[in-house]
């Protein structure tokens, strides 16, 4: 049994799913823990459901008020680097919400700062279901062509929420499409590899009343495989899906459905797609790799080339 000191920099919509996952993934295990959290201002009230799972609240603008296992880097994206930063000296391992940056225009010195501290950006598309089957039962190497897809619309994205508001819609606040739905650069290396070339179009060209990109297109080629991706905030229907071309076959992985179609052979694999239940599996891999059971597969540096590549810039 372990004693967790645990903070959260940030209590926005998905820190409070880490916070509620983070609990129940620690009590499964018999562990104990203490959570405090970081925020802007202390003075608004705690949502009923996470009060009693938070024992102390501090001004961020004060910094750390005493050391910690793990720090959970969930504020918006545009405030990670001076997170870090503000930080890395009162923790033994960070968990930094995705992206890592708003920007790549940082000073990279800060890899070196961090390198004794384990640190690991959330990448949860890794634990769906269906990209899991693609990874441990697909030889990727043979994939000829893969073509990647999320679209969905940002109005329905926070419901009961002024969509124009949110981080997603300005620019200022690290939003726009090609960072936002980063998860799908992510996996795509985690197949594939880091693209020797990258081609990109990123513009603001629907009627969405933001000022942050709404559409971004990539074109991008490994040593053996051609990938196309297309993101986008103004698809009236939720589409999220990746299509491998194969000498033999042409898979269709529909990831809200959960489904592996082999078009050729006419065989449909189901799983899974319930969104919270891929993120859970994040935080037990997570909390596996502070305890040095796992590796860590998806570094600070992994990341910061993730983020180059999805804001168009080239990679070697």
């Amino acid at each position: 049994m372990r004693n967790y000191r645990i903070a959260f920099a940030g209590l926005g919509s998905i820190a409070k799913r880490h916070l509620k996952n983070v609990t129940d993934c620690l009590t499964t295990r018999g562990d104990m823990f203490e959570i405090d959290l970081y925020r802007s201002s202390v003075s608004k009230d705690l949502p009923d459901d996470i009060k009693p799972l938070v024992s102390n609240q501090y001004l961020f603008a004060e910094g750390a008020q005493k050391n910690y296992d793990v720090i959970f880097v969930t504020n918006p994206t545009s405030m990670h680097y001076e997170t870090l930063k503000k930080f890395k000296a009162h923790t033994k391992s960070f968990f930094i919400e995705k992206p890592i940056f708003d920007s790549t225009e940082i000073d990279v010195s800060i890899f070196k700062e961090l390198r004794e501290i384990v640190c690991y950006v959330a990448c949860p598309l890794r634990y769906n279901s269906v990209l899991r089957y693609v990874k441990e039962n697909i030889p990727l190497d043979k994939v000829i062509s893969a073509k990647a897809m999320s679209s969905s619309y940002l109005p329905d994205w926070r419901p009961g929420q002024d969509y124009r508001q949110c981080y997603s819609a300005k620019r200022s606040l690290g939003g726009g499409v090609g960072i936002d739905l980063i998860h799908e650069w992510d996996y795509l290396t985690h197949f594939f590899g880091i693209p020797e070339l990258c081609y990109s179009i990123q513009d603001k060209i629907s009627d969405l009343e933001i000022d942050s990109d709404d559409i971004a297109v990539y074109i991008a080629k490994t040593k053996s495989t051609v990938i196309e991706l297309h993101l986008d905030y103004f698809g009236r229907k939720p589409m999220r899906t990746l299509d491998l071309f194969m000498p033999e076959d042409t898979v269709h992985c529909d990831i809200l459905e959960g489904t592996v179609t082999y078009l050729k052979e006419n065989r449909t694999f189901t799983f899974d797609s319930e969104r919270n239940s891929y993120q859970v599996r994040e935080i037990e891999h997570f909390v596996d790799i502070i305890n040095g059971v796992s590796s860590n597969d998806s570094t600070a540096e992994h990341a910061y080339e993730v983020l180059r590549l999805a804001k168009g810039e080239y990679i070697k």
